[in-house]
């Protein structure tokens, strides 16, 4: 891959694919802080099972803490890496430049392999909150239809365009967000409930922090289509604190009003939203939380593929995948080749019922950021004179400091993922064979692309 300082990291040159003049379409700031809030949030959907382990008391600190240790760090390193390289691919060019084509593709890799345990999720929970209003509609094979319909959904919706997910995005975000407004307010307005149970039966503090990184993880993912954002350099530090924001008060405060309104501890599972909406507001509010989450639900998924779909298109063109992954759009710039195959990777992957392989997720993708973390300080190092429009406080020193809380975090998930059963294995043992299966597709990938690259020369 040959970047804007000159350097060649690839070990054979192959040329680009040109992409179309997407300049009059591009992401803005508002587009930017909304899709962003769906690939971090998606609403407070996701706290529940949090709740349910940690108790009122403890759920607090737990979405406090998260935030500075997990969040801000992440964020921080994003409006350095994007700012001085806002190119499409993201992460995966920061890595491959800062440590070399090897460390770059596994980037790539644990970023995919981890989408698999985490994209089935979305359309699994469209389904589960069209179940609490309306069950016939999800009876029978009709739930799998609904969850291929989102896929199909998001497919085109993203085909049309990056610009098109970012407009859609700041309006799903108005309508996710609306009932828990309306939920916080009642809960002000009225006086207190009488006092019910609020700490959980069976506390698991350890395993409601592995789920609180999951809802806190997503800030580098719009990193991918940083050359379809307007303005990079000022619009990513700005979107990464905008996003922030938003994120911490559309949990705090939801919380805080179930808290307040004595919302018992036995309905924090996966769908309490819509019984704490009832418990606070009736069954028109059950049902507009309800509606909300099959909107987040949506809106994650759409913003997700956005990202994601970008990874294989850019490693079509240098070389590591078949390059009618790198195809576009002529007239969105969308390479619709790559949506559509992830589209198809995940509808297949559907009825494996990831939704308690959470901590894979978490395990697989903690170890890409902290890759991103070690490139930063690498490009420290090796191009301390690299334009920086965003800058780290700190020097070195701080770019340093700033990756110990994740790295932290993420020794906390291996130690939890132990725990955790996948039939006669671990979650820990799967994961580390994703891992090293990972290692053995660069070896081929790269051998592949070297013998491309040879018949190129003839």
């Amino acid at each position: 891959m040959i970047y804007k300082s000159g350097v060649d990291t690839s070990p054979s040159p192959l040329p680009r694919i040109a992409r179309p003049n997407r300049a009059a379409r591009k992401l803005t700031l508002s587009m930017l802080i909304a899709a962003t809030y769906f690939m971090v949030a998606g609403g407070p959907y996701g706290l529940e099972d949090l709740i349910g382990r940690t108790g009122y008391r403890a759920v607090f600190a737990v979405l406090l803490l998260t935030p500075l240790l997990w969040s801000l760090p992440t964020a921080l390193m994003v409006s350095e890496l994007a700012t001085a390289l806002p190119e499409e691919g993201g992460f995966y060019v920061w890595v491959s430049r800062a440590l070399g084509p090897f460390w770059g593709f596994q980037e790539a890799w644990l970023s995919l392999a981890g989408s698999i345990f985490d994209m089935a999720l979305y359309p699994t929970l469209v389904v589960g909150y069209l179940q609490r209003f309306a069950p016939q509609v999800t009876a029978g094979y009709r739930a799998w239809v609904i969850e291929l319909l989102v896929i199909f959904v998001c497919t085109a919706w993203n085909i049309v365009g990056a610009h098109a997910v970012g407009e859609g995005s700041v309006w799903l975000n108005a309508l996710l967000l609306s009932p828990f407004l309306v939920m916080v307010g009642l809960a002000v307005a009225r006086a207190p409930a009488p006092a019910a149970t609020l700490a959980p039966i069976h506390p698991d503090l350890l395993g409601g922090i592995v789920i609180a990184m999951w809802n806190y993880m997503g800030w580098d993912n719009l990193s991918t289509v940083a050359g379809e954002v307007d303005r990079p350099q000022r619009t990513y530090p700005l979107a990464m604190l905008g996003a922030l924001l938003l994120v911490e008060a559309s949990y705090v405060l939801p919380v805080a009003a179930a808290a307040h309104a004595h919302v018992r501890m036995d309905v924090w599972a996966t769908g309490g939203w819509v019984d704490a909406g009832r418990s606070v507001g009736g069954p028109l509010l059950a049902m507009a939380v309800a509606a909300a989450g099959v909107i987040g639900a949506v809106g994650s998924f759409g913003t997700l593929m956005l990202s994601l779909t970008r990874l294989p298109s850019v490693m079509a063109e240098d070389g590591y995948l078949p390059r009618v992954f790198a195809r576009v759009d002529a007239r969105t710039g969308a390479p619709w080749v790559s949506i559509v195959a992830c589209a198809i990777a995940w509808a297949v992957c559907l009825p494996l019922g990831f939704v308690s392989l959470l901590i894979i997720d978490v395990l697989l993708t903690g170890l890409s950021i902290l890759l991103e973390f070690w490139a930063l300080a690498a490009l420290r190092i090796r191009e301390p004179h690299l334009a920086r429009p965003y800058r780290v406080p700190g020097g070195l020193a701080g770019t340093i400091a700033i990756g110990l809380p994740p790295l932290g975090l993420v020794i906390l998930s291996l130690v939890r993922s132990k725990s955790e059963e996948v039939g006669a294995t671990n979650e820990l043992m799967l994961a580390l064979g994703i891992i090293a299966f990972g290692v053995v597709l660069y070896f081929l990938a790269a051998g592949s692309r070297r013998r491309t690259a040879a018949r190129k020369t003839r």
